[in-house]
């Protein structure tokens, strides 16, 4: 005779191995936090400047980056003496493109849903649940594993997180680049703490399909003051 499973047993069964599930990501995510210094210690920055050079078809150029935790992102690099700028606030992003002129313009909505985050300290993963983000395990590879965050904006972002230091090697998401969708692959290394106590990578390989580049970080400053003014879209 065939056993049969009563439906409330099978239900408790179903929903315990999708809460396991649930608390399993949840684990990796809060690892991943204890790893780049830990959650009461990210609480405490208030900005991030970092300097380096990108490498983009043997050229290396100078370029930097300011945070203000929250409020605002640029990121500045000189191309032969052109400047390229990108810029995200809490509320909408604006961009410097010298091949177009080198005028400020607004960013594209898609665009800026789509980097907007990097506003915040820690990353998306970082109190993701705070920001209207979901989290889902997708399993190992290799030896990280594979997390798909869905922000609030609908944006997907992949994350390997590799499986001994709990550190995010890789990244894979679809971007917007003149109104184009492109799929983007960033991969991270060389993590470092600061002297904050603050760990992230200090070198950033981006492949945007038609072309890749590569981010080294040189110097990077915790707590540095910064004038909000210079999220502000020049005229």
């Amino acid at each position: 005779m065939k056993k049969i499973i009563p439906g409330i047993f099978l239900m408790t069964i179903l929903f315990s191995a999708a809460s396991l599930k649930a608390q399993t990501a949840d684990e990796i995510v809060n690892k991943y936090v204890d790893a780049i210094g830990g959650k009461d210690k990210i609480k405490q920055i208030n900005s991030v400047y970092l300097e380096g050079v990108v490498q983009v078809m043997g050229n290396e150029n100078p370029t930097t980056v300011t945070i203000l935790n929250g409020k605002g992102f640029k990121s500045e690099s000189d191309f032969n003496g052109q400047k390229a700028i990108q810029c995200y606030t809490d509320k909408a992003g604006w961009a410097v493109n010298p091949m177009g002129g080198g005028n400020a313009e607004p960013m594209p909505e898609e665009q800026y849903k789509d980097g907007k985050e990097q506003i915040n300290v820690g990353g998306a993963l970082f109190d993701y649940a705070a920001k209207g983000s979901t989290v889902e395990l997708l399993g190992k590879d290799g030896g990280t594993y594979k997390l798909k965050l869905v922000s609030k904006d609908k944006v997907e972002t992949i994350y390997f997180i590799d499986t001994s230091t709990y550190y995010p090697v890789k990244m894979l998401k679809k971007g917007n680049i003149r109104g184009q969708e492109v799929e983007i692959t960033i991969k991270l290394s060389d993590y470092k703490k600061t002297d904050f106590g603050y760990t992230m990578a200090f070198t950033i390989d981006t492949d945007l399909g038609q072309f890749s580049l590569t981010t080294t970080i040189k110097k990077a400053e915790i707590n540095k003051a910064v004038d909000p003014a210079i999220f502000i879209m020049p005229k």
